[in-house]
């Protein structure tokens, strides 16, 4: 069984998530830590926890879900994962900093390319990548059957989705994502979304604005 840990990080509010099991193997989503304090704050909880992180893993690679890939991956020596198709967002990472004001150590290269359908393992639990372009090229989802959550990035949030607007994006295929690979699961499934507090397939199904005109 897996336990999700979630916090929030950097001027964006992003959610990182580390998702570990009974043996204390870990993967890594998203980490977004900016300032010294957030990396000291995460690496803390990692070695208080004991745990040990196997996989690093990207639901896209906007600024904000990638700003702590290099140091994970130089602290624990692990591979890290995205889709190809967000290959252009990834490679244009230093040119969006500068255009942000914000200085940080560039991503290393991807070590896995994550593709739609396969199977994350971590020892007898396994997350499925959903593919759900529209927020980026290249933006997935992990979903655990079993245990009924998914890890959403910035596709779903709670009564909103992600925007359209950034380069690379499109509103229409955006919709289309939300509404063949997330409208189809369970209500009860958890959405734990890239920002903002957690919600439920069913909750957004019923609630979100974006949403109920399309049901």
């Amino acid at each position: 069984m897996l336990q999700v840990k979630k916090f929030t990080f950097n001027p964006f509010q992003e959610n990182t998530y580390i998702l570990f099991n009974e043996y204390k193997h870990a993967i890594i989503i998203d980490p977004g830590m900016y300032e010294i304090t957030e990396f000291d704050f995460f690496f803390k909880y990692i070695s208080d926890e004991g745990l040990t992180p196997i996989l690093l893993l990207n639901t896209h690679t906007h600024l904000d879900h990638i700003f702590g890939n290099a140091a994970v991956m130089m602290k624990y020596k692990i591979k890290l994962g995205f889709h190809k198709l967000d290959r252009p967002v990834f490679d244009s990472q230093a040119e969006t900093g500068e255009r942000y004001g914000l200085t940080f150590v560039k991503s290393p290269e991807p070590n896995i390319i994550l593709e739609e359908g396969e199977m994350i393992n971590l020892g007898e639990d396994s997350l499925k990548i959903l593919f759900t372009p529209g927020h980026s090229p290249g933006s997935v989802c992990f979903y655990h059957e079993k245990q009924g959550f998914i890890i959403s990035g910035d596709v779903l949030f709670q009564q909103s989705i992600g925007r359209s607007d950034l380069p690379g994006g499109n509103h229409e295929i955006l919709m289309q994502s939300i509404h063949k690979q997330l409208m189809v699961l369970p209500n009860d499934v958890i959405v734990h979304s890239g920002h903002g507090p957690d919600t439920s397939i069913g909750l957004e199904r019923m609630n979100n604005p974006f949403l109920i005109s399309r049901n």
